[in-house]
Formats: C-alpha cells, structure tokens, sequence
C-alpha cells in the first residue's frame, strides 16, 4: 500500500495537568475511604503501609475528609501505666457514622422500600411502601417514594443526606438513570433519576438490584469481602444476576448484563410468558412459590414470608415448596458456575437465606467442588434496604471527593 494513501499518525493529545492532578486525588481518597472502611479505627501509618500512598499524602487526605465530615479521629488510645513511652501516640482515624446518611430506595413488584443508611451500610431506619391497584404508575409511586424518604429523615434530624439511591429489577440503564423495561412492573422508559430527583433535590443514582447488591456485597458484606470475582444471583419476583471481578460490576451495552430470566433450568415445568417451559424468571419467581403454596392450602396470600412462616410452623408441604425451589436455584447457580466460574457466589432467595435445609438442598444441587463458594446474602433481614443504599454508598466510596456536601453545597436542607 502506497504511504500516501495511509492517514498520518497524530499523538494523543495530552491531558491537561490539573485534570490529572484532580482524577490523582479522587483515586488517592477513594483508596484512602475504603481502607478506613475495611480497617478503621486505623492509624494513618497504616493505611500508608496498606495503600501505598506517602505519609504525607495520607495525612493531606484525611485532613480533607476530616473536613468534609466523612471520617474523625478515634478517641486517643490509653497507654498502660508504667510503660515509660513518652510522646504521642498514633490516632487513629474511623468512619465518622454520626452526621450522613444516603437515601435507599428499591422498587419491587408488590411495594417500595425506603430506608436511610449510614457509611458502613448499616440501616438507620427502614420503611415499606404498599403498592395499591394492579397498575404501578412509575411518577405515584416516586412521588410517594421521596415522601417516605422525607418522613424517616423527620425523625433524624440530626443526619444529613448526600444522596439517593434507587435499585430496582428488570432492565435498568444506570448511566441514563432510568428503568429501560420492567415487565411485572409495567414499567418502559422510566426516568427514574429525573423524576425522583425533582422530589427530592438530591444527586439520584440508579441500577439494578442484583448489581447494586454485588456492591453492598463487596463493600459491607462476609464471604464476598475481598473476593477476586463474585456472582450474584437475585431470585425474587424478578429473577436476575451481577458478577464482578476485581471490585468492577459489569454492566455491558446500556446495563443489560445480568439478564438470565428466559435461560433454561433443568427439570423447569412452568410455562413462561415467552412460551416455552422451564425459564428460570417463572421457575424461581416468588410469584411461582405463592401460587404453588396457594393452591396446596398452605396460604392465602402472595406473600413469600408467609411460606416461610408455614414451614417455621411445621407445614411439611411448605418445607417440600421451599426445598423444590431451592434446588431449582441451586441448579441455576451450577448453570452460571460453568458459564463464569466466579470465586464467590452470593444468592438471594428466601428459603436459602432463612433456613439451612433449603442452602443445604442449594448447596446440594451445585455440587461437592463448589458448594463451599455458595453463601447466602450478607444482608438477610434488610436485603432491599441495602440494595437500594448500596447503589448511592458505591458511589461515595469510589468518589468521595465528588459526593460530599462540599461537592453540591446548595444541598441542605433541600426540598426533601
């Protein structure tokens, strides 16, 4: 090929210093953030052990989160009399879990969950929100989301919120903040961040509820903690997964990973919507569970709690439903473990959560080799409350500097 017909080589355009100076201090005080989550109260020796970072560098940045009210000092450690040390010694510095807080917000079928969460991702105070009427009209149910919202922060004052995070099934974009479809909902082209955000005032973050729970995971959770690559499996009314690798959730194209509701379980005998027998979004469905449990005479309602209830109770049918359904998981885990082989799978499903027969007959199903990297939910009584915090604590804990009072100073006390 001629040189002429070949476009010159341009170099890439250099970027400006100060903006890599910026980028250079929001990465330094998200390590920083995170090693004061994993291990505070830590000296700041420590974390520069931990991160690498110089001493100076780890003093200026948690001067500054000091400063913006995201961590504090410890109280001084006593020396033990007669020691003979002089000087000061090392104070360290912890999560300061006194002043914010982040708005969860998590959309299921049946109703809404609000709660406030503090930066360790501890529920402060929680709340849900029936649905009425077969139809869940998306600006209602916002509307009345925000105003529970308002209603817990009018019994803590004393916190303040950065943001709001909103986690919900089905397709959702998190980078146009909006549920794209949710079937069972009704729900097509939603935009949830636009329109919540008008409610509240506050910076809203949205995603997916498996993915927002591989980050509580990842960032509050047990055996996940620290796991090289984690897959998450969701199994509600919407059945859905996440899976990270190296504290990176994968969204794909416009956030349509983790869609697995048409793929197929062996032994499936439940006709889906799409027309074939066996998807696993009807075969795992809580909807499936209730109806089955319904039509034995074990309940009334479609409450998957009150099964649980029942088995607690004695009801063998009962116990035989949740034990089916929780094998049927378990063969859906052993499906995505031979596609992704992932270091840890975490799974949300309410028999394999609250009882240990059904994670045993969970466990089973995977099999010998694998069943030890199965756990349940970190979060088993608050699982939705988290998800929903957990999309707005991701935020915070990758960028601190950028999600802080300091960042949006018009925030308090904001309509909200």
């Amino acid at each position: 090929m001629p040189s002429s017909s070949l476009a010159p080589v341009r170099p890439h355009p250099r970027p400006r210093p100060g903006a890599v100076d910026s980028d250079r201090r929001r990465t330094s005080a998200s390590v920083i953030l995170r090693s004061v989550l994993d291990h505070g109260p830590v000296a700041r020796s420590t974390i520069a052990r931990l991160t690498g970072l110089s001493p100076a560098s780890v003093t200026d940045h948690c001067a500054r989160l000091t400063g913006l009210g995201l961590i504090r000092e410890a109280p001084e450690p006593r020396r033990p009399a007669g020691t003979g040390r002089v000087g000061r010694p090392h104070v360290p510095v912890d999560l300061d879990g006194s002043r914010f807080v982040v708005g969860g917000v998590h959309v299921a079928v049946p109703y809404t969950t609000v709660a406030l969460l503090d930066l360790r991702g501890r529920v402060v105070a929680e709340r849900r929100l029936d649905h009425d009427g077969a139809v869940v009209e998306p600006a209602r149910v916002l509307a009345d989301a925000a105003a529970g919202l308002r209603a817990l922060l009018a019994h803590h004052r004393t916190r303040t919120p950065l943001a709001v995070g909103i986690a919900a099934g089905g397709w959702v974009d998190r980078d146009s903040g909006s549920v794209v479809e949710h079937p069972l909902l009704g729900w097509r082209d939603v935009p949830v961040r636009e329109l919540l955000h008008a409610h509240t005032g506050l910076p809203v973050h949205v995603d997916g509820h498996a993915r927002a729970l591989v980050n509580g995971e990842r960032l509050f959770g047990g055996a996940a903690r620290g796991s090289p690559s984690v897959l998450h499996l969701f199994a509600g009314n919407v059945v859905d997964a996440a899976f990270a690798t190296h504290d990176e959730v994968h969204h794909g194209p416009r956030s349509q990973a983790g869609s697995i509701a048409h793929l197929p379980v062996a032994g499936g005998t439940e006709r889906c919507d799409c027309g074939r027998t066996g998807c696993l979004q009807v075969e795992l469905s809580e909807r499936t569970l209730c109806r089955r449990a319904r039509e034995a005479g074990v309940v009334h309602t479609s409450n998957p709690l009150r099964v649980l209830a029942a088995a607690a109770g004695g009801d063998a049918t009962a116990v035989r439903l949740l034990l089916h359904r929780s094998r049927m998981t378990g063969r859906a885990v052993g499906l995505l473990l031979d596609v992704l082989n992932p270091d840890t799978v975490v799974v949300t499903e309410a028999g394999a959560i609250h009882r240990e027969d059904c994670l045993a007959a969970l466990r089973e199903e995977v099999g010998p080799d694998r069943a030890a990297a199965v756990v349940p939910t970190s979060f088993p009584d608050s699982v939705l409350a988290v998800a929903g915090g957990s999309v707005a604590l991701d935020v915070l804990y990758r960028d601190p500097l950028g999600m802080s009072p300091e960042g949006f100073p018009a925030l308090s006390p904001g309509p909200i």
